[in-house]
């Protein structure tokens, strides 16, 4: 009852901010506090509660200088050009008699070079937006599309927090893991294409707004070498180097880009990585301004806090009843399956897509190991289910972010078919021998 207790205040506090549109750190410092009260009402000592949170932020220490790294390649790349290249030469070569299939796949490529569906939705998403107003597309349809690429680059690109954040708690190997991905998503992306290429004939584009892309080009030289940043680390991604390694000579070389074709100085430059990028133009400031160290704090935050439940969880056994009836669950329905139904309700109560990856791997760690099913199992089970069924309720910041970037509403989640077709097609690749061999 103790712990039941504690939840419903966490869930309490967590569904007030979002209405209210406060942090995220707030309601979970609260939860922290209530999980902490319950084990010291079960009779743990202050001093090994403390232990015990500390023990669960300490996971997450690696993925905190990952997300410090992103946070300064995407303010770097904004300002040396290399964002602004793929939106303009990406919208540029779009047929508009396809322009829904071509808005899906325009952002599945940015979202996989940039690693954020909240990054990729603030920048080419509104863009694609404003175009498909102007253009008497529907703009659900669209918000669909790019919602779909968005998360087709959050969950597989190895700049992606999430999958780093994945890659970590189950401490498995990122590129495994992405490989993995692919392989399970060939098929949902295959699909998903089909879908969009239909929509597309019912919603081609009309009207080209010329004057906003032709914007890109008046404030930024586009200059072919502004994509080396981007070729750099995918590059070295694929030759299996750390990914802070990859990182590291991203942000070098597009330092080099922003003081050499963007003519910026070195003080400009240190401000943006730090702060992030501001653009003066009152048609691209909203669009292309963002990123920096300072923009990640608060994901900072939220993951480490988030991370010291896993602590106290383990340490008290405060999920062990809930574990058990989901044992129970995976003996009649599977084990997959009972993934999925743990990612619906962590992610429409929890609300946050992080805390929902944790709480998720922590209910279903052990039922992995029981079942002789590896971690690579479970965490690329946690990718095809948590990662992407996050953004199919819109009171989830998962998907409330991109929503109101683009200012369109929660029917869009309806077309992001991406989304509902990974979760239900993953198992038909999983289970195969390509799969299990690690191909």
């Amino acid at each position: 009852m103790d712990f039941i207790i504690a939840v419903i205040i966490f869930i309490f506090s967590l569904i007030y901010s979002i209405l209210k549109q406060h942090s995220l750190i707030i309601p979970l410092l609260i939860g922290m506090l209530a999980f902490s009260a319950v084990a010291y009402y079960r009779g743990y000592k202050f001093k090994n509660i403390v232990v015990m949170l500390l023990k669960g932020m300490k996971k997450s220490l690696y993925i905190l200088t990952i997300f410090a790294l992103i946070g300064m390649i995407t303010a770097l790349w904004r300002a040396g050009g290399t964002i602004p290249f793929f939106v303009y030469y990406g919208i540029k070569i779009m047929n508009p008699n396809y322009f829904i299939l071509f808005a899906f796949l325009l952002t599945c490529f940015v979202a996989f070079a940039l690693g954020t569906c909240i990054g990729t939705a603030g920048t080419v998403g509104v863009v694609l937006i404003i175009l498909a107003k102007s253009g008497g597309v529907n703009i659900y349809v669209a918000a669909g599309a790019i919602i779909s690429g968005a998360f087709f680059g959050d969950r597989s690109s190895p700049l992606s927090s999430s999958a780093n954040l994945v890659a970590m708690i189950t401490e498995t190997d990122l590129y495994d893991n992405i490989k993995k991905m692919f392989i399970t998503g060939a098929l949902p992306f295959l699909a998903t294409v089909i879908f969009y290429l239909v929509l597309s004939k019912n919603n081609p584009l009309n009207v080209t707004n010329n004057e906003l892309i032709e914007r890109f080009s008046l404030n930024f030289n586009l200059h072919i070498s502004t994509v080396l940043p981007a070729v750099i680390i995918l590059l070295l991604a694929a030759s299996k180097n750390d990914v802070r390694i990859a990182m590291f000579f991203s942000i070098i070389t597009s330092a080099f880009v922003c003081w050499y074709f963007q003519d910026l100085t070195f003080q400009e430059i240190l401000n943006y990585t730090i702060l992030g990028y501001v653009n003066t133009d009152p048609g691209l400031s909203g669009i292309i301004s963002g990123g920096g160290l300072i923009s990640m704090l608060n994901v900072t935050f939220v993951v480490l806090i988030a991370s010291s439940y896993s602590g106290i969880f383990e340490g008290t056994g405060m999920l062990k009843d809930i574990q058990g009836f989901l044992i129970k669950m995976s003996k009649l329905i599977g084990v997959y399956l009972t993934t999925v139904f743990t990612s619906f309700v962590t992610c429409a109560f929890c609300c946050n897509q992080t805390l929902s990856v944790l709480l998720t791997h922590d209910l279903m760690n052990n039922i992995y190991k029981e079942n002789n099913l590896t971690k690579s199992h479970l965490a690329i089970d946690i990718e095809n289910t948590v990662i992407l069924i996050a953004a199919i309720f819109p009171w989830n910041v998962a998907a409330a972010i991109p929503l109101a970037t683009m200012d369109v509403g929660a029917k869009s989640i309806l077309y992001a078919v991406y989304l509902f077709f990974v979760p239900l097609m993953a198992p038909l690749i999983s289970s195969s021998k390509v799969y299990n061999t690690g191909l």
